[in-house]
């Protein structure tokens, strides 16, 4: 039998050196060393193939979840949409174009929508049925785990489109189709009120930007603290203020220091939104002698009534200033018409008029335990760094699902 090569012999000769004995025991200490580094690297490969065989099977089970939801719901909403499509057509031969030119135009951009639409749900389905069949040559081992992960991106990406699909259904309230104006405006607190602002106004850009959009700064008034005091946000592409109308509100910064009798480092911003009419000058009429018009610092316009007051100051132009303020007047106004239930301006009671300082949207915790809570629908997310980035669709979707016990 051969001799075991990691034994060690318990008896030496006699006649041995002192050196010789010393290179022996260096010897047997190497191998002792070698077999054991060998167990350990084996134990480690085994632990790697271990966590990523773990990690393929959970990643398969999420693209197999997120696959169902997209066979479920695509085949119905591409249905759906064809459908309108076909009713769309339909209601366009029965009429000469020519009669009525403005209806015409607009049935004609709902008809390349619809189609834009079927188009994206056709699209859909290929992705999600091409995410399915590497999953299933996953389970063949024909492919390797970064093509696994290439199929769940795909999948996220799908249902990100489907999610932004099931919420524009939802979308049905006037101006929703609208692009947004946006203002930041920060409290009383002081220097941490003001940096909280700017960061707000970042977390907006960063949101637009994921979304594929440009968040552009018409205006803006910067405080000493390196904060802001006041901003504005021009969002110009459709559906943004049905996005962002859910967003009015005081947004609170809390517990930024663990001693929480010292609130010295709390602050508060409000936001408020707006339609902002991308195809058409909003639709009302408003008297002359009704208005106020100053022009220094800034060309303000206010609303002798209501007391409502807009500004604007981004433009070349007092003309273009003046334009733009009355528009977003006009986007006020009718806002507030719709929040009373009035369908004239005489009507409007201006002691019922709400604020944006009026209800808190939304609190931003930092310490000891950071946590994002949504005030009007509950919802609570732990990562507070991801919703400063940009990530708030669980907010907007929270918002606008809201709005499914509102509609008939």
């Amino acid at each position: 039998m051969a001799a075991d090569p990691f034994s060690v012999r318990t008896k030496t000769s006699c006649s041995s050196s002192p050196s010789t004995l010393r290179s022996s025991k260096r010897a047997v200490a190497f191998r002792i060393r070698a077999h054991n580094n060998n167990n350990n690297n084996q134990h480690i490969d085994d632990k790697n193939r271990f966590y990523k065989e773990l990690g393929t099977f959970a990643l398969k089970r999420k693209i197999e979840d997120l696959v169902l939801r997209a066979e479920m719901l695509a085949p119905t909403a591409l249905e759906f949409e064809e459908a309108r499509r076909l009713k769309q057509e339909e209601i366009i031969r029965e009429y000469d174009l020519w009669d009525d030119v403005a209806k015409s135009n607009e049935d004609l951009v709902q008809l390349a929508e619809s189609t834009k639409t079927i188009d994206s749900l056709k699209d859909l389905r290929y992705k999600a049925e091409e995410a399915k069949l590497i999953t299933e040559l996953a389970g063949m081992d024909s492919i390797n785990y970064e093509f696994l992960k290439q199929a769940y991106a795909a999948c996220v990406n799908v249902n990100r489109t489907l999610d932004k699909y099931e919420m524009s259904k939802l979308l049905r309230e006037p101006y929703d189709m609208e692009g947004a104006c946006m203002t930041i405006e920060s409290g009383n607190e002081g220097v941490y009120s003001e940096i909280w602002a700017e960061r707000l106004t970042r977390m907006y850009i960063k949101w637009a930007e994921k979304q594929g959009h440009k968040a552009r700064i018409v205006e803006k008034q910067d405080s000493e603290s390196g904060g802001i005091n006041y901003a504005m946000i021009e969002l110009e592409f459709k559906s943004a203020y049905g996005y962002l109308s859910g967003e009015r509100g005081i947004h609170c910064m809390s517990g930024s220091s663990e001693n929480k009798s010292d609130l010295s480092k709390d602050g508060a911003a409000a936001i408020d939104v707006i339609p902002l009419f991308l195809e058409s000058s909003p639709d009302l009429q408003i008297d002359e002698n009704d208005i106020e018009i100053t022009t220094s610092p800034s060309l303000t316009i206010q609303h002798i009534p209501t007391g409502l007051q807009v500004q604007s100051t981004g433009e070349r132009s007092r003309f273009a200033n003046k334009l733009k303020a009355l528009n977003r007047l006009k986007a006020k106004l009718l806002i507030v018409m719709r929040e009373q239930g009035v369908s004239n301006l005489a009507s409007i009671k201006s002691s019922d008029i709400s604020s944006s300082w009026n209800q808190v949207a939304r609190r931003y915790v930092f310490h000891p335990n950071k946590l994002v809570e949504d005030v009007k629908t509950g919802i609570q997310l732990a990562d507070l760094t991801a919703v400063l980035n940009g990530n708030i669709e669980p907010f907007i979707g929270a918002h606008i699902n809201s709005r499914r016990h509102e509609i008939p």
